[in-house]
């Protein structure tokens, strides 16, 4: 499967999944409407935050509370990416501010911001031309922990083993 149309299952622990119910999920932001309704809902203190999304398998935005887990805004599902993103108010439309690929429960590959940005576009808020930050995670193939690599240090944090430079968090792949 090319990365452009990976999708990401969940890998993180079992417990959270167990607990995603069905109808759950984000709301779904498939046109600009659906986001100035989902936005003019927010209080105020809460734009001033981060919010969890994810990209679904048909490449629509679902957004949720910061502190949602991605697993749970997906409803369990796969996904093309997931992360965090902040929007902001520019020459009086919404943009987004920051935007990353971290979910350590999908953990996708950087190469995932191409669902992202479609997304974006088909909802028509304005956006960086890639992830802000940038989440790179690994597997170890010796000790299986997931890893964040830093500094392009592909070693694993648990065992000292080398980490590979592609991505392999999905062990069914």
């Amino acid at each position: 499967m090319s990365a452009r149309k990976r999708c990401y299952r969940y890998v993180g622990p079992v417990d959270l999944i167990a607990e995603v119910r069905p109808g759950s999920g984000g709301c779904r932001i498939v046109s600009a409407a659906d986001f100035d309704s989902w936005v003019t809902e927010r209080p105020a203190a809460e734009l001033v935050e981060p919010f969890t999304f994810v990209v679904d398998t048909d490449g629509v935005l679902r957004l949720a509370p910061r502190r949602s887990e991605h697993v749970a805004c997906a409803g369990g599902g796969l996904v093309r990416s997931a992360g965090e993103i902040s929007f902001s108010r520019e020459a009086g439309r919404w943009v987004v501010g920051d935007v990353s690929n971290q979910s350590t429960g999908y953990c996708p590959d950087v190469s995932s911001w191409s669902a992202v940005a479609e997304a974006l576009d088909a909802v028509g808020l304005g956006r960086p031309s890639g992830f802000t930050h940038d989440v790179v995670f690994r597997r170890c193939p010796g000790c299986q922990e997931h890893n964040i690599v830093r500094e392009d240090d592909f070693v694993c944090v648990f065992c000292g083993s080398d980490v590979p430079e592609a991505w392999n968090l999905d062990p069914a792949e």
